[in-house]
């Protein structure tokens, strides 16, 4: 059996044991965030809300290092040899943290950051430092500005990272984050060093928008990734994942309450998305880049994503995972994170031999 698929099933009955003896007609989805919560604490994560700029915040779960134990306030890193004034225990502690890459990991557009990536922060968190935002309108991220466009929510998380002293990172995106990621990457090299992403484009272009809409037969997006019944909730898991599963009725009615609010904000993210196809234009990334595809992808189909791979030239790689569809982090965990952290290895070896050897 796939152990960190049984692992989830594991935690989600637990969460519905204890909902059951304590006799409360509880939320099992919203329940089960206490948990996650609970767990990230214990790899060592904190939450941290990073202030943008004023009616701009985001809300991300950052290594325990960033958060004084003393007052609770944002510590950022310093540079390798900076901060000669600090006691030599902090600045051993922070010299510790900075030598350990950085990974951010970019949800989709179906839930936040912590409940997304469940099944996979725990492979990394020992040899990385790994940051979860949740992006705008996402968790207790928000902002007072009009703009919706994957290019603001880049530059929040950029923003974010840089709060946090982090000058280098690589970045994982899935589907709506995989956009968001490639936005950073383009805008940012000199912050994004790597790409992980799948089930996701560069740009949702008019083309690409309409096609998948036609073959999905629905009429927009919004119609299909902000369900508002049973039925449209039921429909969007079955097209996000190659095997069929059976929820009682109460799990869709619980999951529609807890991940679908921010609804007229989410459909303006949603119209933000899409690209005239006369202004799209693949742009040269410097990074290397992996595509994680699954197989079975209904959304953005493997045919897509091997166009995309020739696109974006040399630099870029693509691994198929069989028998897992749009959502193959969450179907298909184990072979998922065994390819994102072949990969992150790859890239920082790389750069280690570029560097004849020594450290990032």
């Amino acid at each position: 059996m796939d152990f960190c698929r049984a692992a989830g099933r594991g935690q989600g009955m637990l969460v519905v044991y204890c909902a059951i003896e304590r006799g409360k007609m509880v939320n099992f989805v919203e329940a089960q965030k206490p948990l996650l919560k609970r767990l990230m604490r214990m790899a060592g994560l904190r939450p941290v809300d990073v202030e943008i700029e004023p009616g701009t915040t985001m809300h991300i779960w950052v290594p325990k290092h960033h958060v004084s134990k003393k007052t609770g306030t944002i510590r950022p890193l310093v540079e390798h040899g900076a901060g000669g004034g600090e006691k030599a225990g902090a600045a051993k502690r922070k010299k510790s943290a900075e030598s350990r890459p950085n990974v951010v990991l970019v949800h989709g557009f179906a839930a936040e950051g912590i409940v997304t990536w469940q099944f996979n922060f725990g492979v990394l968190v020992s040899r990385y430092n790994l940051y979860i935002p949740d992006l705008l309108f996402f968790g207790k991220s928000a902002t007072a500005s009009a703009d919706r466009s994957p290019e603001l929510q880049a530059r929040c998380v950029a923003a974010a990272l840089a709060r946090l002293g982090v000058a280098r990172c690589d970045v994982v995106g899935f589907s709506y984050g995989g956009m968001v990621a490639f936005k950073l990457a383009e805008t940012r090299p000199d912050l994004v060093r790597s790409l992980a992403v799948s089930g996701s484009v560069v740009a949702m272009t008019d083309a690409v928008n309409s096609a998948t809409m036609t073959r999905l037969g629905a009429t927009s997006s919004a119609e299909l990734l902000m369900p508002e019944t049973l039925k449209g909730l039921k429909q969007l898991l079955s097209i996000s994942m190659y095997k069929k599963m059976w929820f009682p009725d109460r799990f869709y009615k619980d999951y529609l309450k807890a991940m679908f609010n921010n609804r007229k904000e989410r459909m303006e993210l949603l119209q933000g998305l899409i690209t005239s196809n006369m202004d799209a234009k693949i742009p040269t990334f410097q990074q290397k880049i992996m595509l994680i595809w699954g197989e079975e992808d209904k959304i953005f189909d493997i045919e897509l994503a091997k166009k995309m791979k020739e696109q974006l030239g040399d630099g870029c790689f693509l691994h198929g995972i069989p028998k897992a569809g749009h959502l193959l982090h969450v179907e298909r965990p184990c072979a998922y994170n065994r390819q994102l952290q072949r990969f992150l290895a790859y890239v920082n070896s790389e750069e280690k031999e570029a560097a004849g050897g020594g450290a990032n």
